[in-house]
């Protein structure tokens, strides 16, 4: 009889009887302890479902939502865990979570499938979680991975039972669930926040699955070096399944008893795709990171996050778009050329496409992080806006009004309209905006770049005309 730890049980016994192997497993609930299952060869399993951990204590990389001293630590310590949602990227380790709270809590641990299931299951699902609870007094985890595509009544379905505490519903989702999931469903639940794995965690997936003699590769005698180590993680980006996999493809590639090395790693892993969806949030959190550091002035961290969105595998000329917004937003009259620099790039890109192309957006992208900013266009704008929406349709003073027409001169139209090339300086001390704005500013230019001149017009242009209406007065 050999006892062996194993991660998809509490432990295993395997009985050796008549050159047959079978196994009798402890469930996750160990109402059913008389099951004898058919022999299973854990090799057939990937290596990324073999390691799932089988305690709190190999879940690396989310201490600071599930370490000691935690909230939700302490909640499954003393099995009052709520309902919650699991929201984070791809192999920050989700549904292995949601499994070891459940198996912690000796609860039932029930997979619900948006694609498979409709409001019938969910009744069913229900039933069964109530007599489960009648029958052993423990609960039932109801997981829903990628909750955010269940439909509107899907969710609804839930509600009730969520609210009433039947069950605890466990969502994981990539998406923000502010966007995905229904309001009245998610305030019901607690959104707990998971990172991208660090480089440090995945190194401990990693070894703990070089040193695993049970279920991971550690019968292979594999020789594996820290750069080889070092490689895998970063190649992760973040996922340890993607670090698993990695790993299990290149043991099988170099054999029993290879060595791993980064160049037979490169050879396995060929190139990583990164974590973005051009549709999704990630994409608008990158946009957004463009955005904030070309404001702040800094080109390194603003190439490094356009490269970011090229690398995987981004619209160009999205990115020419934001940057010819960003120079009217942000830079203004500050520098008018940034707009034109912006224009010429998408021009350029045009012209060349990719790679060479993508050469021209960098250079824009640093000249805008180096151009001194203004917004005031961008405020000045907003404040019109505002006066336009709240005034209502005011009507345009005659003075300003052209009159094509006979009626329309008798009318007034254009009477007494002062043309500016007949003063001196081209400067009038007409009004040219509706009586109740008469006095509205809504341009203040700022002390920076070339706006300065503009700056100093303005201040020159409200003097000289407030020169003329005192001598128009006097005369």
């Amino acid at each position: 009889m050999i006892r062996c730890q194993d991660s998809r049980r509490k432990y295993v016994v395997i009985v050796i009887e008549c050159g047959a192997q079978y196994i009798r497993d402890m469930d996750l609930f160990p109402d059913d302890k008389s099951r004898v299952k058919a022999p299973v060869d854990v090799s057939i399993k990937p290596l990324a479902d073999r390691m799932r951990p089988v305690t709190l204590e190999q879940f690396y990389g989310q201490e600071k939502i599930i370490g000691p001293g935690t909230p939700l630590r302490k909640a499954i310590e003393t099995d009052q865990v709520g309902s919650l949602i699991f929201w984070g990227p791809p192999g920050s380790g989700k549904t292995t979570l949601a499994a070891l709270m459940a198996r912690s809590t000796q609860g039932q641990f029930v997979v619900f499938s948006a694609a498979t299931s409709g409001i019938k299951e969910v009744k069913e699902v229900i039933s069964k979680a109530g007599n489960f609870y009648k029958m052993t007094g423990r609960r039932t985890y109801v997981f829903i991975d990628e909750i955010h595509r269940f439909n509107k009544a899907q969710q609804d379905a839930f509600l009730p039972y969520v609210e009433s505490g039947e069950i605890i519903l466990i969502g994981a989702t990539t998406e923000n669930p502010s966007f995905e999931v229904n309001s009245a469903l998610l305030s019901r639940m607690r959104v707990y926040v998971l990172d991208r794995l660090s480089e440090g965690a995945l190194q401990k997936i990693v070894e703990r699955a070089l040193m695993d003699a049970d279920v991971g590769i550690a019968g292979m005698n594999l020789q594996v070096g820290p750069e080889a180590v070092r490689f895998i993680t970063a190649a992760a980006d973040g996922d340890a399944r993607r670090a698993l996999v990695l790993l299990e493809n290149t043991a099988l590639f170099v054999g029993a008893s290879g060595t791993i090395t980064v160049d037979n790693l490169k050879q396995v892993h060929q190139r990583g795709i990164a974590v973005y969806d051009k549709a999704a949030e990630e994409h608008f959190n990158l946009i957004s990171a463009l955005h904030k550091t070309i404001r702040g002035g800094d080109p390194d961290a603003s190439l490094y996050w356009l490269a970011r969105m090229l690398d995987a595998g981004e619209d160009p000329m999205y990115i020419i778009r934001r940057l010819v917004r960003f120079a009217s937003e942000d830079i203004g009259l500050a520098d008018p050329y940034a707009l034109t620099l912006a224009l010429n790039a998408k021009d350029a890109y045009h012209f060349l496409g990719s790679p060479e192309g993508e050469l021209a957006i960098a250079e824009t992208v640093i000249y805008l992080a180096c151009a001194p900013k203004s917004n005031s266009a961008y405020i000045a704008l907003g404040k019109a806006m505002e006066d336009a929406k709240s005034k209502g349709s005011l009507p345009v003073p005659l003075h300003l009004r052209n009159a094509p027409t006979r009626l329309m001169k008798d009318l007034g139209y254009g009477k007494d309209y002062k043309y500016a090339h007949d003063f001196d300086d081209a400067v009038t001390d007409q009004s040219n905006l509706p009586e109740e704005l008469e006095g509205a500013e809504y341009y203040r230019p700022v002390d920076v770049g070339r706006e300065k001149k503009i700056k100093e017009y303005l201040e020159w242009f409200k003097q000289r005309r407030e020169q003329l209406r005192r001598r128009f007065r006097k005369g």
